[in-house]
């Protein structure tokens, strides 16, 4: 079996953010920092660490915030330069030319859609898909442990992760097969089913590689839950196609398009600084001693 290289992720990131409202109105919920970076560049600096050359950004109306963040800000340098600051921490921003590839989604008709969109990028060659708002942490990262692991196995791969029991009925969830240490076959996939009825625990975090026949079923794909075309439903044809397993990942998950969720990963993060993590733990000790 020849397993092609994992040289291109998608980030679907034409969504509303209606979640977030009024917060997103204006901005891109992608662009909502986690302490002092943008979800996208988390999202970002996960792909460049599991060797993934070329970012596709899947944009919609209201979005060029993202476009200008991985661009050169000549003034802002300019004013940092002639005041003797460090440009590091903005390079740390900026992608190689020809390493990022922008495609608008012109409607908001589901991830399904919003990947397909890609396609003519995509071409011939597997891809990863990065859900921004879902913010994985680990070491190395997720995205790296999944690309070593396609590596051995190839075809699609992804992320599981372990959920309460009473859960399950929130996420689209795994029926799993043969066990090969964190690799699990994927049987088939369930979108939220009824509570003690899930197969397994293993939910999909936002995060995937699949081969680029997904696009092809895709390009038929009848509009599913929600009346958008739905990515599981089309990865859900792939499976006895062709290999397809999840990835395990042990760390941690942070559900960023929740507003519970993006304030516990802005303290996870905050806490887990060497600069700012001690007036954190001391404020929020402060704060929860009042009751």
């Amino acid at each position: 079996m020849t397993i092609k290289p994992l040289r291109k992720a998608v980030f679907p990131v034409g969504g509303l953010g209606t979640r977030f409202l009024p917060a997103t109105k204006a901005m891109p919920k992608e662009m909502l920092p986690v302490v002092d970076r943008p979800l996208i560049q988390y999202a970002v600096d996960e792909a460049l660490e599991a060797g993934i050359e070329q970012m596709i950004f899947v944009t919609g109306r209201g979005k060029s915030a993202i476009e200008d963040h991985f661009d050169i800000a000549y003034e802002l340098e300019s004013t940092m330069r002639a005041r003797g600051k460090s440009m590091e921490i903005l390079h740390q921003t900026l992608l190689r030319p020809g390493a990022v590839a922008y495609v608008r989604q012109q409607e908001p008709m589901g991830l399904g859609h919003a990947v397909w969109c890609a396609r003519d990028i995509v071409g011939d060659e597997p891809f990863a898909i990065f859900l921004a708002d879902e913010l994985m942490m680990g070491e190395p990262g997720c995205m790296k442990q999944m690309v070593d692991a396609y590596a051995r196995v190839g075809g699609n791969i992804v992320c599981g992760y372990e959920v309460p029991a009473h859960e399950t009925d929130r996420y689209g969830i795994i029926s799993p097969g043969a066990v090969d240490g964190p690799l699990v076959e994927v049987t088939g996939l369930v979108e939220k089913p009824a509570l003690g009825t899930a197969p397994s625990r293993l939910m999909i975090p936002g995060r995937y590689i699949l081969q680029p026949e997904v696009m092809e079923v895709l390009a038929t794909q009848e509009k599913g839950a929600g009346g958008e075309i739905q990515l599981t439903d089309a990865m859900a044809q792939l499976i006895g196609r062709q290999p397809f397993h999840a990835y395990r990942f042990g760390g941690e998950r942070y559900d960023c398009g929740d507003k519970a969720g993006y304030i516990q990963a802005n303290f996870a993060l905050a806490l887990a600084r060497d600069d700012i993590g001690p007036q954190v733990r001391d404020f929020a000790s402060a704060l929860l001693a009042r009751g």
